[in-house]
């Protein structure tokens, strides 16, 4: 697509190839997570602390979709509101392209925060193998939406769904677009919970301190390095520890003072 329109060039390939690479890295150790948090830690779960255990129908099925892309909204939004978070998810923001390969753009700890919104639908009673598999259909599901291609879907799907129109917000750096649209599946948690922005003003992608690099290892690290810069800008350890929980953009007011 990009050569039909002429657009194709080194930057461009590059970038792809970091993104790819990227998922690699995050592939790794999603594989060793994914060992220790199902068979260990969701199983530990889901035998001793869960409500009575599920029968696997329809209906489970259905309702484990929904709790997990309930749940994936708030991870998400968590990834963005607090250092930690932020620090990892900015990998996934940082391309100033928009197209499928970003959907496979991930950060070191990406893997880490959907356990802690994970492991409650598991005591709900709910099988962790199924826990696990709703949430890679609700991630499968948003690989869809990295795309310029497709516009505004008709009304009733942009009501509902996440549609690219929407996702393009989400990864725009325009400021009014910032902290925007995070749904996995369905946009209704961002309209009902006053996250939701439409597309109107075109879309710059990115974040707004440009990385400006395809260099995948810089890439993949840049904002852990980032937010370890940041720890050595400030003073305390209160202040410290502060920094991994407050939002991306705060500092102490006596930083903001120098």
């Amino acid at each position: 697509r990009y050569a039909y329109l002429r657009k194709l060039n080194k930057e461009l390939i590059l970038d792809s190839i970091a993104n790819i690479l990227t998922f690699g890295g995050f592939f790794l150790i999603e594989i060793i997570l994914g060992i220790l948090a199902i068979t260990k830690v969701y199983y530990w779960v889901y035998s001793n602390l869960s409500l009575p255990h599920l029968d696997i129908n329809w209906a489970t099925i259905i309702a484990c979709v929904l709790l997990a892309d309930f749940a994936y909204y708030w991870e998400h939004r968590t990834m963005h509101r607090i250092g930690i978070g932020w620090a990892t998810h900015t990998v996934h923001h940082s391309s100033p392209h928009f197209n499928m390969s970003v959907a496979y753009r991930f950060g070191p700890l990406d893997a880490i925060m959907p356990i802690v919104f994970s492991l409650p639908i598991v005591m709900l009673g709910f099988d962790p193998i199924l826990v696990l598999l709703s949430e890679v259909f609700v991630q499968v599901f948003q690989t869809l939406l990295h795309t310029e291609i497709i516009g505004k879907l008709i009304k009733p799907i942009e009501q509902v769904f996440n549609t690219p129109s929407h996702h393009r917000v989400h990864h725009g750096s325009n400021k009014q677009y910032w902290d925007k649209n995070y749904a996995g599946i369905l946009i209704i948690w961002d309209r009902i919970l006053g996250t939701f922005e439409p597309e109107e003003e075109k879309v710059i992608y990115g974040i707004s301190e440009p990385l400006n690099s395809v260099n995948p290892i810089k890439v993949f690290f840049h904002g852990l390095t980032r937010l370890n810069r940041k720890l050595g800008q400030v003073e305390g350890v209160k202040n410290k520890m502060l920094v991994f929980i407050k939002p991306p953009d705060w500092m102490p007011k006596e930083n903001e003072k120098k």
